[in-house]
């Protein structure tokens, strides 16, 4: 028996149960499914299959503390596909061991919502090269001990898609692929319970289709159309498409706006049972043709709609989510120099199962978006809409001297909403005039964000403090979407810099390419590690503890962050004198004394000589 029949045989009952119960016993679509399957796996060329060979032996040799993200668009890196394997030299000299490439798959120029919009599933866009040179790139990644992660966008395709043209000219097998409706009377029923995703730039819903004359659910904008996952003839497909892309290579497939993916009229059309019986079958199906592949969930929702995505130990679903409420919590504490919702965050993080993989980060391609804990924040006097214009303020640089610089994107203020768009360096106020004071934070973020278990993810230029991008404003294809802001050119000028400790670029680079050997190389910052919050008595100061106890290595780490502009001295609960002494990981100097003083922005890592 090969691989693909003993993991088949492995999976089949519980695949055959999940799909005859979201598919209503289709023993034909289910029969379809497995030969799909067979068939990719036998499209999967001996290298990637010996590739799955070596991580089914170890599973979870994702979740190191020696890996790495960066994402990037490697339109802005590189130019092409050709040209990020030509810099793989620089992305190794970053440490990076996980290449997220931003969506590269063909979209209609002008109509692509920045990629998310596909066209063809099995195409690079023409101007960023060919799926050879997406599997040529993915190789030699493979070769210099890179993962590379790719976008698979689910919930919709471009209009421009072969089935939503087709679906224009009225054929029924393709508008089914869809959700199309002959009038305004259904649409309007779903509108009664559909939040907006785009209230100010894309409204609604629906649009109605001219070609076909009727009615098409569009829930992001009307040019990508939902796909219709009450059709086994979708799913198949789809799941198809996915496994097409992981035989180029791909090492980690990025679920984009997974929770939406299942649509029920009366429901919010969110985070609905099916999605996690669609999700569990596709983690299924990549275990069973490429088991070296992994599944990143996409879900920006508060976290008890996030965790669930991780399923349960015996049957689970995606390997990896995104922390999107650190985060967001994270420059809320930027803004308001106070550490309690924080605190109160990583709380319920750290009390998760060590096996939860989260991919963790400062900035990313999209907006931050104000999810917070409207509940918790409520008991110091915060309100929701006040506060919200507070943090949009404080980002914009219109709050007190504020010196951050960013822009909203979104901006409802009817709902007494926004959300924020920026660079990191920008947004710590790099722009400004205290750059110092910039750097000092910056720095201190990249700290916080190495400390958290689960895997760090730069976004490329971050590592050389780049700033806003402003040109966006005079493109007409990007202006009215002030995203593009942190989406610039990488400045490889500025990239030449790294080299030289008196420029924000070197200094940048160096203290972020210290802390990332330190945790590359000190097992304490080990996903098994224990992590805990101490308490610093100081509402300025956080405080997180680290504990890595194997056979006879044991490290234990005490990290604490100022996220105050001012230096404060505090005095930790934790036991910092006794039988071992403890020194700055970053200075090498011991520590002596219970009490501590950091400055401005200021972090230190103190590891415990045991």
């Amino acid at each position: 028996m090969n691989d693909f029949d003993q993991r088949l045989s492995h999976y089949y009952d519980e695949l055959k149960w999940l799909y005859f119960e979201l598919y209503g016993n289709d023993r034909q679509a289910f029969d379809y499914f497995c030969s799909m399957l067979r068939k990719s796996w036998s499209e999967r060329n001996d290298t990637l299959k010996e590739l799955d060979q070596a991580r089914e032996k170890v599973p979870d040799w994702y979740a190191g503390n020696d890996i790495l993200g960066m994402m990037m668009y490697t339109e802005c890196f590189a130019k092409n596909l050709k040209g990020v394997k030509e810099h793989l030299d620089y992305i190794q000299e970053c440490g990076v061991s996980y290449l997220h490439l931003m969506p590269l798959l063909d979209t209609p120029k002008g109509r692509s919502d920045g990629g998310y919009a596909v066209s063809d599933f099995r195409k690079v866009r023409p101007d960023l090269g060919t799926i050879e040179d997406l599997a040529e790139l993915s190789a030699k990644c493979h070769s210099l001990g890179i993962s590379v992660c790719l976008d698979f966008v689910m919930n919709h395709t471009s209009e421009d898609h072969e089935w939503a043209l087709r679906a224009k000219k009225g054929e029924k097998e393709f508008q089914d692929r869809y959700f199309f409706f002959d009038s305004w009377e259904i649409p309007d029923q779903f509108e009664k319970n559909l939040p907006e995703v785009f209230p100010t730039t894309a409204p609604g819903n629906f649009t109605f289709n001219k070609d076909s004359g009727k009615v098409v659910m569009t829930t992001f904008y009307p040019y990508q159309w939902d796909l219709n996952y009450r059709n086994p003839v979708v799913f198949n497909d789809m799941t198809e498409n996915m496994l097409f892309l992981c035989n180029q290579g791909i090492d980690i497939i990025r679920l984009d706006a997974v929770p939406y993916i299942w649509k029920t009229l009366g429901t919010n059309c969110r985070n609905l049972p099916q999605v996690h019986t669609l999700v569990r079958i596709m983690r299924m199906a990549a275990e069973i043709v490429c088991p070296g592949t992994l599944l990143l969930g996409e879900v920006v929702m508060e976290p008890s709609k996030v965790v669930p995505y991780f399923g349960t130990v015996e049957k689970p679903e995606c390997n990896m989510l995104y922390n999107v409420t650190t985060m967001a919590s994270t420059w809320h504490t930027v803004a308001t120099q106070d550490v309690r919702l924080m605190k109160h965050q990583l709380a319920s993080v750290f009390a998760l199962p060590k096996e939860y993989v989260f991919l963790n980060y400062l900035r990313c391609h999209d907006d931050i978006g104000w999810g917070l804990d409207y509940d918790f924040l409520r008991n110091f006097g915060f309100d929701e809409v006040a506060h919200k214009k507070f943090l949009n303020d404080y980002f914009k640089g219109d709050f007190r001297n504020s010196p951050s610089r960013g822009e909203t994107y979104n901006d409802a203020p009817e709902l007494g909403d926004a959300r924020m768009c920026g660079t990191t360096a920008s947004l710590c106020g790099l722009e400004s005039a205290n750059r110092e004071k910039a750097i000092k934070l910056d720095i201190m973020l990249h700290a916080f964000l190495f400390t958290q278990s689960g895997i760090p993810v730069l976004y490329s230029g971050d590592e050389i403090a780049q700033l806003n991008d402003y040109s966006y404003h005079d493109d007409p294809d990007k202006k009215e979407d002030s995203r593009y802001i942190h989406r610039g050119v990488f400045k490889w000028e500025n990239a030449a810099k790294r080299e030289d400790l008196t420029t924000p670029e070197g200094k940048i680079f160096n203290a972020l390419h210290k802390m990332i050997t330190l945790r590359d190389t000190q097992s304490v910052f080990s996903n098994s590690a224990d992590t805990w919050l101490i308490e610093t008595g100081n509402d300025h100061v956080l405080g997180i503890g680290r504990y890595y106890g194997e056979k006879t290595q044991k490290e234990k780490m005490l990290a604490f962050f100022n996220f105050s502009s001012e230096a404060q001295t505090f005095t930790p609960d934790e036991q910092l004198e006794g039988m071992f002494s403890y020194s700055d990981m970053m200075t090498g100097l011991s520590h002596k004394g219970r009490e501590i003083t950091l400055e401005g922005c200021g972090f230190m890592w103190l590891l415990a000589n045991l």
